[in-house]
This record gives C-alpha cells, structure tokens and sequence, in this order.
C-alpha cells in the first residue's frame, strides 16, 4: 500500500483533549496513520499541506446511492406521496446497468465533498452492484440489503417475501463483509414500518445480534407515517422497534423528528443512533428534529444527505450548515455549538458505522480516512475559530485532496478513482432508458 507523508498541515484531529488546531506532518503506511508529529522525515509520496487544514473525512450516517439519478425529479410532495408517486416507480424501474450509474454519480460527489465513509440504504434488488461500485470508487462502506414485503402501493419490483429477503441478505453479508481490504460491511435495512411485516423485524433482530450486524431504517419522519404506524401496529414507531428487538445489537434510525418523551428515553437507554438530515427534513416539509435536546440526553447524533430526490445534493458542509441554522429560532442560538456539529459529522458518523475505533478521528493507529481543505479562501477568511468556519464559511469545493485507507483518491480537485465525464454521460444515457420504459 502507499505510503504518504503530509508536511506543514495544519491538523484537526478531533481526538479528545485534541479539539483544537495544531501544526504537523502526518505519516501514512499500510492504510494507518503511522505518526503525527513536526518534522517527520519524509517518505513515499510527500504532499505539501501547508496552508491547509488536515481533518478526519465526513462519515454520512445516512445515504441513497440507488436514487442519485433521480435528483430534481422529486419536488414539493410530503413524504408518502413523494415515496409513492415518484420513488418507489422510479427505484423499482431500475436495471443493473442503470443502478451502477446512479451509485457512481452519488459516490463522485460524496468523495468530491469530502465524505469518506457511508451508511447506504442499498436496495431491494441487485444490491450487490453497490458494492462493486463501492468498492472501486475507494470509499469505505456499510450497504444495506432494503427489506419491502408488505405496504401500500409498493411496486412489484420492490415487494419480496420476507424470507427471502433476509436469506439474500445473508448471502450479501457473507459475499461482502471485509472485502476491499475491510473497507466494506453490510447492514440490514428494513424501509421502514409501513413496508415490513413484523416477521421481518423479528427475524433481522435476531440475526442482527447473532451476526453483530447493523439495522439501518427510517422512523418518525412525517405525521402522518405516525398516525398510519399507530394504526397499523397500536404503537409509535419506536416503541414498535424496541418491542420487535431491533435496537438490541446496533440500530441506526433516520430521522426522528416526533418523538414523545418516551421514544427519547427508549434512544437513551437502547444506544440507539440517530441519523439526522436537516436538508431532506426540510425539503419534505416533515419538521425539525429536536437534536439539542437528544443530545443532552446523551443520544448519539450523526449526519447524513439522505437521497439526492428529497435534498438535490449530497454535501455534507450544507448538512451541517443547516443543521446550526434550523435549531436557532427553535432552541435558542447557543443550543448546537459548530464544534459539535463537526463532531457529528466525523466522530457522531464513525459511531453510527460502528467504526469509532477506527475512523472519527485522526490518531495514530486509526485508518487513514482524511480530507485536506483549503480554508485560506475570500469567503472563508479570516479564521477565527475553525469550527465555524467549516460549518458556516466552507464549502464542498474547498476539499482539495481526500485519502481513504491509506489511498488517494481525489487530490487537488481530481477524482483518482472515478471518471467525471464518463459517470455523466453514463448517467444522461441511463436515465434516459428508464423514462422510455
């Protein structure tokens, strides 16, 4: 594997008693960070940092590379009729040729933002092409095997009988957990409520732990989903999951925006993840999630785009920015400090992957998943505090140079793994093909 030697950075490490910016070198060998020092011999491949700030990639908590190529297609519809007029025909019209340009298309513009790592929601059919696209684009990976076999106005495409929904995730698990050098792993992704029988709940939680796998789903995100789950089931959509066991291992849930105050204590006590996405949460029109007051009460908080048609970009510098700007006039202008958005979006996201031990932070021994940005720019100077300047001042095209496992994968601006005019084309010709189907 390569080695790497960054000179003259200046680093945001991120690790505890590190918050602040210091100046190094950092050295990278078999993947790793080998050292972070001033004045570290060089050697491999020497990249001058200086005037740019080394920090840990974003990790996107929650991701839809199956609906990229459907961006700006999708627009002022609440969620249910947004999932059933436009994304489930959509998603459902997918072919294996078409499902790999939406997954390049989103994965070019998540590492050109500086997102290293990612918890997808895969898809229902095919999954297996996510990963193959995962793994050459470099980037590290958790891809879900979407679970739909009951529900509303679900596409036949996207109905599977429950057993052999899990048994083909089973099959991903076993195929893609550790592959690409242990860049990739597999969740279980169950849609949410309203598409799985309590069955499949059942059967996930119980593998999930047998298995130690993560269970990846959506709760909570519109009203009325809430008043259909309480229909359907007698109870609110946590307290269904927790009755289901499905936050008995690792559960990871987007959204959450109404919760009572006994869905917040069942995130408490469970170390429940939740995946928050101001911009889509904003875009359907389904609310602000009360993130300052789950976190004060101890609940883990990451950040994730969502899917191109509920936000249009998958730019994790917007998700931050938004996700200080939406709790001002609602919690008070103190209530999300920039400094703990940051760590949303690099240690809150590393928890969510269930990788904190590697990857969050920058420490010697952790994998060597880094984005240099250039914040010496008109509209981010001058520096006051870093933290502010990421979340408010930068943006997606300050990331110069991104490093994943030890690789380059973008530097100054140009993509190493991806072909930026050839996904374009690719993507233009597939979409076409599915609008004449």
């Amino acid at each position: 594997m390569t080695e790497i030697t960054l000179k003259n950075a200046v680093v945001l490490s991120m690790a505890p008693g590190q918050e602040e910016p210091f100046p190094a070198d950092i050295f990278i060998g078999n993947g790793r960070i080998k050292a972070i020092g001033t004045n570290l011999p060089s050697s491999g491949k020497v990249i001058d940092a200086d005037g740019l700030v080394v920090m840990p990639g974003f990790v996107q908590s929650h991701i839809h590379l199956c609906q990229t190529l459907f961006r700006n297609m999708a627009e002022d519809m609440e969620l249910l009729n947004w999932l059933h007029q436009k994304i489930w025909p959509l998603e459902a019209a997918h072919s294996e040729r078409s499902l790999r340009a939406s997954a390049r298309l989103g994965l070019a513009e998540l590492i050109s933002g500086g997102t290293t790592a990612i918890l997808d929601m895969g898809s229902v059919r095919m999954t297996d092409v996510l990963f193959e696209e995962a793994a050459k684009a470099g980037i590290r990976a958790n891809i879900g095997k979407t679970l739909m076999d009951k529900g509303d106005r679900i596409p036949k495409a996207l109905s599977e009988n429950g057993r052999k929904s899990v048994e083909d995730g089973l099959r991903l698990l076993k195929r893609w957990r550790g592959a690409a050098n242990g860049r990739l792993d597999f969740n279980f992704a169950p849609r949410f409520a309203l598409s799985c029988s309590e069955n499949v709940f059942r059967d996930v939680a119980g593998i999930s732990v047998e298995n130690e796998i993560i269970v990846h789903t959506h709760a909570s995100e519109n009203q009325d989903e809430l008043r259909k789950v309480r229909g359907a089931t007698g109870m609110r959509n946590l307290e269904y999951y927790h009755a289901a066991g499905l936050d008995r291992f690792h559960l990871s849930v987007a959204h959450c925006i109404w919760l009572d105050d006994g869905e917040m204590d069942i995130l408490a006590h469970t170390n429940t993840h939740v995946l928050h996405c101001p911009s889509s949460n904003l875009k359907l029109g389904s609310g602000i999630a009360k993130v300052p007051e789950m976190l004060r009460l101890g609940i883990k908080v990451s950040l994730g785009a969502d899917g191109a048609p509920c936000n249009n970009n998958l730019d994790m510098f917007q998700e931050m920015r938004l996700a200080g700007l939406i709790q001002k006039p609602r919690a008070g202008v103190k209530s999300l400090p920039a400094g703990e958005i940051v760590r949303m979006a690099t240690v809150g996201g590393a928890r969510a992957l269930g990788l904190a031990h590697e990857i969050g932070t920058l420490e010697i021994g952790k994998k060597a998943d880094l984005i240099l940005i250039n914040l010496n720019r008109v509209h981010t100077f001058p520096m006051q505090d870093i933290y502010t300047q990421l979340v408010y001042a930068a943006r997606a095209t300050d990331v110069q140079t991104v490093i994943i496992d030890g690789e380059i994968v973008m530097e100054n601006r140009e993509l190493i793994s991806l072909n930026h005019e050839e996904i374009l084309a690719r993507a233009q010709e597939e979409l076409k093909n599915i609008l004449r189907a």
